[in-house]
């Protein structure tokens, strides 16, 4: 298994899928053992606070892993391969908006500061933790399979959403929340890796649904109904069928660490 990391595989894997798990939860954390983080003086001040945290985490462990002279921009996929990727998957995330315009209507409460969290700042810091980190890093840096790196990120991320939909308590609509979010983990994954390795693609769908879901309101039954899981998924296998056909082949290589 070739890698790039200062330290061998297995503790450095330990490291990563514990620093992916728990990113996000750094201020539960300290306030279990008694050093509580107070939230930023602002709206959502609790829940950007806890992106900017799991962000730091990501790009710390990435530093803390990663061999000398070698690239961190490149080790989380954040270096920059073109606009063609990106701009197929939000070509790919159309007729999802078109279905949702049909079933719901333009929601009445749009508020530009819960967009700008919800549907890009939230979304970008997530990318970075679970596909930078979890998959990007693991995969060029740890020298996982691509597939195993994919997956378990698909599998934390699926939790995370999980455990924030209840968790044991939240019954079938939690286990429906971790399937989808997990599915999309996957998605999110493959899109980066048809794109050379980069998070871009990815987020644009991440961030296109994320912000048709807040623009659009539809009825919760459809929502989590076969209606809206299908334009989810639709737009999934999409945008993986676009970047697969139409991509050139060069954009779909890997810049050196």
């Amino acid at each position: 298994m070739n890698t790039t990391s200062r330290f061998p595989v297995l503790p450095a894997s330990v490291a990563l899928v514990l620093a992916v798990a728990l990113g996000l939860w750094v201020r539960d954390i300290a306030k279990g053992i008694g050093m509580p983080i107070p939230a930023l003086p602002m709206p959502f001040g609790g829940s950007l606070l806890d992106n900017l945290l799991a962000t730091l985490v990501a790009v710390i462990t990435a530093i803390l892993l990663l061999a000398p002279r070698r690239s961190l921009l490149h080790s989380l996929g954040l270096q920059w391969n073109g606009a063609r990727g990106p701009l197929l998957v939000l070509l790919a995330t159309v007729p999802c908006w078109i279905g949702l315009w049909w079933l719901g209507a333009l929601a009445a409460d749009i508020d530009l500061l819960s967009l700008l969290m919800l549907a890009l700042l939230f979304p970008l810091a997530e990318e970075i933790l679970f596909r930078g980190l979890g998959f990007v890093f693991a995969q060029r840096v740890l020298g996982w399979s691509w597939w195993l790196a994919a997956s378990v990120q698909a599998v934390l991320f699926g939790a995370v959403h999980w455990l924030g939909f209840g968790g044991p308590e939240g019954g079938a609509m939690a286990a429906l929340v971790f399937a989808v979010t997990g599915i999309s983990g996957f998605v999110f994954a493959v899109l980066n890796r048809l794109d050379g390795y980069t998070l871009w693609s990815g987020l644009v769908l991440h961030v296109s649904l994320n912000l048709a879901w807040n623009v659009i309101s539809v009825p919760d039954a459809i929502a989590m109904g076969w209606q809206g899981i299908g334009l989810r998924l639709g737009a999934a296998g999409l945008a993986v069928l676009l970047l697969w056909a139409l991509l050139p082949p060069r954009a779909r290589r890997t810049a050196p660490l």
